[in-house]
Formats: C-alpha cells, structure tokens, sequence
C-alpha cells in the first residue's frame, strides 16, 4: 500500500508488516504476552521451533472509515484493524520516519 502525505512524503507498507502492525485489541494483546513470554526464561529457548511455512497475508479488501482511518481486511482471515492516518505515518517503514517518529521510543 502506498500513501502520499500532505507534506509530500510518499510511506510504502508491505501487506505483512501492515498485518503485524494492526492496532487491534487483538493483536495488541498478543503483542504484549509475546513481548512478557520473551523476558521469561523458557526451557525451550535453546531448542528454536522448527520454521513452518506460513504464506504472507495478503489483503483482500479495504476501507475508508471516515476522514480518519483506513480498515483493511487480510487473506488470514482478520479485518478488525482500523489504521489511523496518524499510526500509518508513526509506522512508516522508511528511516526517515523510524528517526522522526520512533527515536524517542527505542
């Protein structure tokens, strides 16, 4: 997906890494039990899980939701992800965003 900004910036998003970033409950919560099970120490770190082959989400539809947001459905099944214009921009994937809107949080 691709957008051109106001102030002429041009943000292009991969489908998978929009599906990672959807700012769902859902998937906030798993994020964080994710992020909390990686700080445990787990008798199964040192044995890593065999990679399964998982195809890459696409997206099969989406939509505008007001003057706001986008919502966007994917080929796994899920679509409860609004993206606001303003998390699409803070998400950006280029290096000049990750320095202007993700330095202060690294």
């Amino acid at each position: 997906m691709d957008v051109t900004w106001a102030d002429g910036h041009a943000s292009h998003y991969e489908f998978a890494y929009l599906r990672e970033e959807c700012p769902c409950a859902t998937c906030n919560d798993a994020r964080e039990k994710k992020a909390a099970l990686g700080d445990v120490a787990s008798p199964f770190k040192s044995s890593p899980a065999l990679p399964m082959f998982k195809p890459k989400p696409r997206a099969q539809a989406a939509t505008v939701v007001g003057n706001y947001a986008v919502q966007i459905s994917f080929t796994d099944g899920h679509s409860t992800g609004i993206y606001s214009y303003d998390h699409l921009r803070n998400i950006c994937p280029c290096a000049d965003c990750a320095k202007a809107f993700r330095a202060v949080a690294g």
